[in-house]
């Protein structure tokens, strides 16, 4: 609600003013997102992403589109009939800290991912996702709106800066939740939940993702197969991985690695 108040600068108190609609049958395992929700008269799908995603309007489209499914069944609402049956306004936020530089707010279409045709047709379909860039330094007005949000930009990159310090994730971690806890930063949180916590961050900032912040510059995110069976090739054509490295600017340790 404090996030949805920072967006829409709006004022919304009473918890009972908001229901989450995230779908949770087991059917849509595969189409999950990280919160979906109705409240003053708008349906929010906000989704969560540590590496830059260009599809996600058409992951939004889906996924919303299963939203008002449900909603019309619950309503009771008869799509068959002569009188125009009114919905909630759908909003689509994507709220991004990956590695990657991106600017404060990147608006993604669905439109740019058809295929172009030279008749000037045009789609009947639009899904528009707003990415805001939560780093830590980025939309500091939107920050100072949603203290829990500005918090949990400040851990996330604690914990960055401690995983650049030492080679031990888990160490890097406990060490950055602590400072976090010591500067009340998502104190609550972090003294009730800390096992928890430092659990799930030792997931997502696993050793990979670790080892992908300190050669970003090098290594172009998602490696595709392509690459990989020329980094093979290329060994068995008897170089080796410094060699491979430096001709195709991938990082050394993914080389050895493959």
């Amino acid at each position: 609600m404090d996030l949805y108040n920072a967006l829409n600068n709006t004022c919304y108190e009473n918890p009972n003013d908001l229901e989450v609609n995230t779908l949770e049958d087991a059917v849509y395992l595969s189409m999950k997102n990280d919160i979906s929700f109705l409240i003053g008269g708008t349906l929010n799908l906000y989704e969560h992403q540590s590496t830059y995603n260009p599809n996600m309007p058409l992951r939004g489209l889906i996924y919303l589109a299963r939203l008002y499914d449900g909603y019309v069944e619950t309503k009771n609402i008869n799509l068959y009939s002569s009188t125009l049956k009114k919905l909630p306004i759908p909003q689509y936020f994507v709220f991004y800290n990956g590695t990657k530089e991106q600017p404060d707010e990147t608006i993604l279409q669905l439109t740019d991912a058809f295929e172009s045709v030279s008749d000037n047709r045009q789609p009947c379909l639009q899904c528009t996702a707003v990415m805001l860039n939560i780093n830590y330094g980025h939309n500091l007005a939107l920050m100072e709106k949603c203290q829990r949000l500005k918090e949990y930009s400040i851990f996330v990159d604690t914990v960055r800066i401690q995983c650049k310090k030492t080679s031990d994730p888990r160490h890097a971690v406990t060490k950055a939740v602590d400072i976090c806890i010591e500067k009340g930063i998502l104190r609550d949180v972090l003294v009730k939940h800390k096992a928890e916590v430092i659990s799930m961050v030792l997931t997502s900032f696993n050793q990979k993702a670790y080892e992908k912040d300190l050669y970003e510059e090098g290594v172009e995110e998602g490696i595709n197969l392509g690459q990989k069976e020329i980094v093979l090739h290329m060994l068995h054509s008897g170089n080796s991985p410094e060699q491979i490295a430096q001709l195709t600017g991938i990082d050394v340790e993914v080389v050895k690695q493959w």
